[in-house]
């Protein structure tokens, strides 16, 4: 299930399986870089591994798609597809897999840029229930990426609708 917690100084969100609450995905310390992009941070932690990204950015012109999307199109899929769905962008990949008993997994692939001096990769597989769980892990993070986004501007209400 995920966790979405705002404050005046910061805001994040954790989604986690319930049935591991050590297994999780942390994103945080989002910023608006301008009107057209967002960038925020994303850890990732399991079993004794723990990798941060200090910044994934977000764009109206990537050609991954808006994650949002990806993730509504999960949680209205709820009866399962076949296969596995993917969202890339520059240093994140959120792949998805349906499971039997309703469940979808995510598995959050992070990795260093690719001009990195010594390149690395991990990921981390949360699992939630296809249903209400998928649906409120869209919620929340359409809530993150949507925080401080100005009213009124078209460009900026593309990238985070």
């Amino acid at each position: 299930m995920s966790l979405f917690e705002v404050s005046a100084e910061w805001s994040e969100l954790v989604v986690r399986s319930p049935a591991t609450p050590s297994t999780y995905v942390r994103l945080s310390d989002w910023v608006r870089v301008d009107e057209h992009e967002v960038a925020f941070a994303v850890e990732a932690v399991a079993d004794g591994l723990r990798a941060q990204l200090d910044s994934v950015s977000v764009s109206v012109w990537d050609r991954a798609g808006d994650l949002t999307e990806f993730l509504d199109g999960l949680a209205g899929d709820f009866r399962g597809w076949e296969g596995e769905r993917a969202w890339v962008t520059n240093r994140l990949v959120l792949t998805a897999t349906f499971h039997a008993g309703g469940h979808v997994r995510l598995r959050w692939g992070l990795r260093s840029g690719m001009f990195a001096e010594d390149p690395w990769e991990c990921s981390v597989t949360t699992t939630v229930e296809a249903g209400e769980q998928m649906s409120r892990v869209a919620s929340d993070v359409r809530s993150f990426l949507h925080q401080g986004s100005p009213q009124g501007h078209p460009r900026a209400r593309a990238l985070l609708a």
